[in-house]
């Protein structure tokens, strides 16, 4: 079997940019293993270096950070481990880091292709080896490159004849898993397929944990940058996505980035064959599109963001870049894979009319410049996204407290009130009038009784109809929870926030459209002359079998307190209702 054994410098260059397939933190697991009298296996997978425990002893002798075997064995030792998801192997680490004099003298590797759900023994016919018996030495990071294997989901370190090895990474290429027919999904997550292609600093964590699984447990396992000291610093990072797509919205999360999250960021996207373009300087030599303007960021909480810019374009490659430096925890890239729909999601659909909620998805493939042609009747599909703080601020503020005070917006006064028994989160917002002095406006409280909505289709989408705006005042929505002694034991948990510009005709701007579900523990305050849907709120809305289906228990309203400044009248001075031409469909 053909190796090559590289030196540590190449490292960067010819194993970095691959997924570790044996990485704990996507799910690999050690299947079964000879002997641990002195370490256990479970070491080999662990997300960091190995630490050195000199010094430090246990029942069965000194302790070390890796897996041991005990001495004066015959032939040798193995380990069986599942990679946490099946991929092509292109080389391994083997790191005998604080082990010297112990460590396992040589060592080889072997792979085989199971059922997931499957413990192959150790003298399963099956194995195939792939690096042949070949020496290792002390307290050192062995790196080896092999051709690149068929789809393999385990694989067999055995070492001659006893000893320890600190860690053990396989490297390679994901076998991506995708959904079938036009679905949204994440195209940046390394089960998709996704990679990390270049990182501009990854100082105190790496690049690539922007695409794993979960939220993580610890700064360690997100990727964050040195402190620059230089003006006008930023830090770049490029995804390879698992496959060109249009995409629609990012999720950008800074789960545990409390002081060191960055000040704002701008993603891009471009389209190209491969990756070499890309790795040099982080791909400047490409036409790249903005596709998230620079954006201030929060600490210690996720991010959603519509994107601009996408329309009827593929995309393969996003560039995340940060201002002026920090971490990042997770990077969540949404569209729907090229080639699995004749129309672009969140776009211009075409869709004959009277047939707007029949879906019929075409599989027909599509060039990164490929558009549907455009037929009389239009409907735009709008994704509704969480609300938060950073996404809603062109449109006005969010109200809410924090239970982690770390997690409020950057320059919120929070001080404890109450005997100490409650923080206060200082002036949100403020209330605004422009009303002319001889209109008579004054400032009240009313509340909103709003009844849930009804009309939502079987695939979880609902038209947007009608927008209005208040030209002279900002307006508070703060929920109350349910209203009156109904005494019902289930209540609206969410409602819906659909704003926009204003445009150059007066009416909205929806190539600004935005739309966002809140929860009954945060408050809007629309800015002056902001369009928005009228208030509208959501019932419990359980998934079943692909097909929403919303409670339907009569009375089940939510109240909302809303602070205004109005005349009373009715006229349009308080209150501008326009109805849409072009028909928007809110996908919940």
């Amino acid at each position: 079997m053909q190796f090559e054994q590289l030196p540590l410098d190449q490292f960067k260059e010819s194993l970095s940019p691959f997924t570790e397939l044996s990485s704990v933190v996507i799910g690999a697991r050690i299947v079964d293993v000879s002997d641990e009298f002195f370490a256990e296996a479970q070491n080999l997978l662990s997300v960091g270096p190995a630490q050195s425990l000199k010094g430090h002893f246990g029942p069965n002798g000194a302790l070390f950070d890796g897996w041991e075997t005990r001495r004066h064995n015959p032939d040798h030792d193995w380990v069986i481990v599942q990679l946490g998801t099946p991929g092509h192997i292109i080389g391994f680490d083997i790191d005998t880091a604080n082990f010297n004099g112990n460590e396992a003298p040589e060592a080889s590797v072997e792979i085989l292709h199971g059922a997931p759900d499957e413990n192959p023994r150790v003298d399963d016919k099956r194995w195939s080896e792939v690096l042949p018996r070949t020496g290792l030495g002390p307290s050192a990071r062995h790196l080896f490159k092999i051709p690149r294997t068929d789809v393999v989901n385990f694989v067999k370190l055995r070492i001659y004849p006893d000893g320890g090895v600190g860690r053990f990474r396989v490297y390679g290429d994901v076998a991506p898993v995708h959904p079938e027919g036009a679905t949204h999904f994440d195209l940046a997550h390394v089960f998709a397929g996704g990679r990390v292609v270049y990182v501009s600093d990854q100082h105190f964590g790496v690049g690539s944990n922007l695409i794993l699984p979960g939220r993580g447990v610890d700064m360690g396992d997100g990727w964050e940058t040195k402190r620059s000291r230089t003006k006008g610093h930023k830090d770049w990072v490029v995804i390879k996505l698992g496959a060109p797509a249009y995409l629609e919205q990012v999720e950008l999360d800074t789960a545990h980035f409390k002081g060191n999250f960055p000040d704002s960021c701008e993603l891009e996207a471009t389209y190209a064959e491969d990756d070499l373009d890309v790795q040099a300087q982080g791909g400047e030599n490409l036409k790249w599109t903005v596709i998230l303007p620079r954006t201030k960021l929060g600490p210690h909480r996720q991010h959603y963001f519509h994107l601009e810019n996408v329309e009827n374009t593929v995309f393969t490659h996003v560039k995340m870049t940060i201002y002026p430096d920090g971490g990042v925890k997770r990077v969540r890239v949404i569209g729907v894979k090229a080639g699995t729909t004749t129309s672009p999601p969140s776009t211009s659909v075409s869709v004959p009319a009277g047939t707007e909620d029949i879906e019929s998805p075409i599989t027909t493939p599509l060039s990164p410049s490929m558009s549907p042609s455009p037929l009389p009747s239009q409907v735009t599909a709008v994704p509704v996204l969480p609300l938060t703080p950073e996404a809603f601020a062109p449109f006005g503020q969010v109200i809410q407290g924090y239970s982690d005070l770390t997690a409020a917006p950057k320059g919120t006064k929070i001080t404890p009130a109450n005997a100490g028994t409650a923080n206060k989160f200082h002036k949100l917002s403020l209330l605004k009038s422009s009303y002319p002095a001889e209109s008579g406006a004054t400032a009240g409280v009313s509340v909103y009784r709003c009844q849930p909505l009804a009309d939502i289709n079987a695939d979880g989408t609902t038209m947007l109809t009608t927008m209005e705006r208040h030209p002279y005042t900002n307006q508070v929505f703060v929920p109350m929870g349910k209203g009156g002694a109904e005494g019902l034991k289930e209540t609206s948990e969410r409602y819906l926030v659909v704003v926009a510009q204003n445009g150059a005709d007066d009416k909205p701007d929806l190539k600004t459209l935005r739309a966002f579900w809140a929860s009954t523990a945060q408050g809007i305050v629309y800015d002056t002359a902001i369009w928005h849907q009228p208030m509208t709120v959501l019932n419990r809305v359980s998934l079943v079998a692909d097909s929403y289906v919303p409670s339907s228990h009569p009375g089940q309203h939510l109240d909302l307190a809303c602070i205004e400044t109005q005349i009373g009248d009715g006229s349009a001075a308080d209150c501008e209702i326009v109805e849409l031409e072009q028909r928007i469909r809110l996908r919940l």
